[in-house]
């Protein structure tokens, strides 16, 4: 119960991102969807979906990362 509770706040942390209009809220959004959807997956096992999630969690941070240091 605990793990889909975690897999159902991921997904609408991301869609929450997805509908905002702010690049750096969407990228906040998105990394702790992104966590969330990790520990669901994981807790289910499922490699490639692991794999895929720690890849959209760095993408994230890269581009959020980016975006404050443009705002410096």
């Amino acid at each position: 119960m605990l793990a889909q509770a975690s897999g159902i706040l991921g997904l609408l942390l991301i869609t929450v991102g997805v509908l905002l209009k702010k690049r750096a809220r969407e990228d906040i959004f998105y990394i702790l969807g992104g966590i969330f959807l990790l520990l669901y997956s994981i807790s289910i096992g499922d490699m490639i979906f692991i794999v895929l999630q720690i890849i959209f969690i760095v993408a994230a941070l890269f581009d959020f990362i980016r975006i404050q240091k443009k705002r410096s």
